[in-house]
Formats: C-alpha cells, structure tokens, sequence
C-alpha cells in the first residue's frame, strides 16, 4: 500500500508542475503582446522579437549550467560550506535525459538509488518550472529598454540574469537548506525578492548605462509621456501575465509532502502541500491572497493614477508581487492592504526617479518588479516576524533585519554585475542602436532588405494590373 501511495504521489507530482510550466508559459505571451502595446509602431517588430528570442536563449544555457547552480550553491560562497555534489542536475547525467526505462543508481553516476528513483520521474518537470521562473526574470528587463537597446545585448544581459544571477539568489534564499533561510530566516515564498526584486536591479543597472529614449526629455528636463501605443493590447497582455502568475504561484509550492519526512518536526499521518522551504501552506491560502492582493493594487492604481488603464493593471501585478514574499502565511485583508500600498509607493517612487534622475522606464518594470519586489520582502520580514522559516532544527525565525539584508542583497545583485556588463557593451558600441536607427524606428532602419522585397513586389503588382 505504502509503495502504491508513493507511486500515485510521484505521478499527480510530475503532472502538477507539469501544468503549471503550461501556466506561466502564459506570463510569456503576455510580455510580449504588452511590450508591443506599449512600443510605437515603428519598433513592433524589433520589440517582439528581442524578447521572444530570450525564451531558447535561457532555456539552452539553464540546461547547461543554470540548474546546476541552483543545487549545488546553497552553502553561498563558503559561507556554511563548500558546493554540493548535484549530479542529477549536470547536463550530461542520464537523469537529465529521456530515460523511459528509469535510470539506476549505477547509471546515474553516484546517484543513490532513493535519488534515481525520483528524479527519473521528476527532474524535467522540476527544471522546466525552475526555466520559466528564469525566463521570466530575464524578460522584466526586456520592456524597461524598448526602442533603443540592441538586441544582442539584451539577449547577452538575459542569459546573465536567467540562467546565473536569478538562479543563484534562488539557491541562497529560495532552497529549504539555502544558508540565507537557515542563517537570516529569509523569507520570500513567492518570489518577491529572489524573482522580482533582482531582476528590477538588474533593469535600472541597464537603463543607467543605456540613457533614455530620444525625446523622452524636453530641454529643460522635464520628462514627456509617451503613452502606449495600443492600450488594448497592453491590457490583454497584463491580463495574461495575472493568468499566468496562478502557474507561478501553484510551482513555488510542492503539492504533497509526507509530514513525516520533514525532518520529524511535523507530525502526523495526513500529507500536506508546503511552499518551497518546507513550511506547510494550501492552495486555497494563496487564492485567497493572490485575489485580494491583486485587488488591492488594482483599486489603489485606479486611484492614484486617475483610472489611466496602464498603471490600473500594472498596479494590480505590483500588488501580487508587492504581498508575495508573504502571502503563504497573511491574512487575506494583510494581503489587500499590502497589494494596496506597495503599489502606491512605487508608482511614486517611478515618477520621482524619472524626474530626478532622467531614468526612462518605458513600462515601470523597475517600479513593479524592482521597487515592489524590494518593499514586498522587507514588509514580510516585519508582519511575519518570529515565525520558523523553516520546520528544520536550527534555522533562524523570520525576522526584519534577515529580510532587509537578503533584499538588499538580491537587488544589488541584479544591479552590479549588469552595470559592469552594460558598461562594458556600451564601451565597444554594442549596448544602444545608433540615433539615425533610433529615430527612423528599428524596424524600419534594419530591415532594409526586407523593406526593400516588399517594394519590388508592389511594383511587380502594379505593373501587372496596368
């Protein structure tokens, strides 16, 4: 009976994460119908794909290091030890093949047979959910810098992001045996700072370097607004990327853990779901929280943007990211309140910044994500303090100055290796499009040939009619 149970628990366990990389693939269509929305016709097409392109870029370099990283780097740098061994995640082990037979313990390269078992079964649904949390945080950055970064170098900043920098903060703070959860008592169950914080870092890093878009700024240094240009197809795209962030919520959990298995600090005979750390949590408590704090963005953007559609709807995602440190353990009304105030303030902070600073953010990406993601662990750190960050012996509480610390550590290390990489770029001319470029549109400037097509085929029809 008991290998019966564990058979039909590893089986709904693959195809649970299996349905949720479905899920959040939905985060990716929506990224790329909003940035064409808010892009100017003449960069339609460039915008699209810059950030489609992103989507193998990440997936062909997480498979061959990214995964890898996350395993083997929870002890930090040699900080409560050295790496650790993670062969079932090295591209050329078996496990991380197809493997229909199974895979045994010899096979699998120092794999005990307990890990062959499990992996053979789990291992591609594991990586995939991991890949689209990796994709996702490489194109935050993408909208931020529409219609003057180059392609390449955006692509070399995604591969960078996706598949090292999110990805390690993810196995300091975001494993149940991450040295920031056992030392500090981080606490970031859905991402706010190890997904979003990090990637708004690393989307402000770029656009310091990159400067803004040519006109953005009159002579006198005040901003103009350049509105979206399709505001429906913004709105599809945001209403996509909240479909998807039901994926994104269902992977950070794990859907069914035998109590018993949790280093015998929980007892009892019924399974549970538990979030990432091990800390027990249900789908029905992050819909409740996912709704209300969605809610609350929404409601409070209307207001404080006077019902522009743009801000409404990404104050709404604000709010899911701004309460999603928090939202396995708040209160649904916690959960509203703070999806209404992050928002508020980082709407705020956008407009101080871009006046005071001339950083042009074309969608608020370092707003919602950076901003929101950074208030979002800090606040978490206050309203959950004293509660176990994890059910293992030894491991600190969560506290305020654990979760400050590891948001100021994921921003900044989105921030300055992607400063020094955009330094670099833009040293040897690889980092912005030429102004000629800027201003005839990228699609326009470099497509000549197929432009080019298109006018001999005009004219081969025009002929043919006369």
């Amino acid at each position: 009976m008991g290998d019966q149970l564990n058979a039909l628990t590893t089986v709904f366990t693959e195809f649970y994460y299996w349905v949720t990389i479905v899920m959040m693939f939905l985060i990716h269509v929506g990224f790329c119908t909003y940035e064409v929305g808010v892009s100017r016709r003449r960069n339609h097409l460039k915008t699209l794909m810059k950030n489609a392109m992103a989507i193998p870029l990440v997936t062909v370099t997480f498979f061959l290091f990214g995964w890898w990283i996350y395993f083997a780097f929870i002890n930090g740098p040699g900080i409560t030890g050295g790496l650790v061994k993670s062969p079932y995640a090295e591209p050329w082990n078996p496990l991380m093949a197809t493997h229909l037979s199974g895979v045994n313990a010899g096979e699998a390269n120092s794999v005990t047979a307990a890990e062959a078992a499990l992996w053979h079964r789990l291992n591609g649904v594991f990586f995939g959910a991991f890949l689209l949390f990796s994709i996702t945080t490489a194109s935050i950055v993408s909208g931020a810098i529409i219609e003057r970064a180059r392609s390449g170098a955006f692509w070399i900043v995604a591969v960078l992001v996706g598949s090292v920098l999110w990805i390690l903060d993810a196995s300091w703070g975001w494993h149940p045996l991450g040295w920031m959860v056992k030392l500090w008592g981080y606490h970031d169950a859905y991402a706010s700072g190890v997904v979003h914080a990090i990637a708004g870092g690393a989307a402000l890093a770029f656009l310091i370097v990159l400067g803004p878009r040519i006109g953005k700024f009159r002579p006198d240094g005040t901003p103009r607004e350049i509105p979206p240009h399709n505001v429906w197809l913004v709105t599809i795209g945001l209403f996509l990327i909240y479909t998807g962030f039901w994926g994104f919520y269902a992977a950070c959990n794990i859907p069914l853990i035998s109590p018993a298995t949790i280093a015998g600090q929980v007892t009892g005979e019924t399974w549970t779901a538990t979030t990432i750390y091990l800390t027990p949590t249900t789908l029905s408590a992050i819909t409740f929280n996912f709704l209300m704090s969605l809610s609350g963005g929404m409601m409070a953007g209307y207001i404080v943007s006077k019902g522009d559609p743009f801000w409404t709807f990404s104050c709404g995602l604000c709010g899911i990211i701004g309460a999603s440190a928090g939202n396995d353990l708040y209160h649904p009304i916690q959960a509203m309140l703070i999806g209404a105030v992050v928002p508020v303030i980082a709407y705020k902070l956008h407009y101080f910044v871009e006046n005071r600073f001339k950083i042009d953010d074309a969608v608020g990406a370092v707003a919602v994500h950076g901003y929101g993601g950074f208030m979002g662990v800090v606040i978490a750190g206050f309203m959950l303090w004293g509660t176990p960050s994890s059910p293992y012996e030894g491991f600190a509480q969560v506290n305020p100055l654990g979760n400050f610390a590891g948001a100021c550590l994921m921003f900044l290390l989105g921030f300055i290796p992607i400063f020094i990489v955009c330094k670099i770029l833009d040293s040897i001319g690889l980092l912005r499009v030429p102004a000629k470029v800027e201003l005839e549109g990228v699609d326009f400037a470099l497509n000549q040939n197929f432009l080019a097509s298109v006018r001999e085929v005009g004219d081969a029809e025009k002929a043919m009619i006369k």
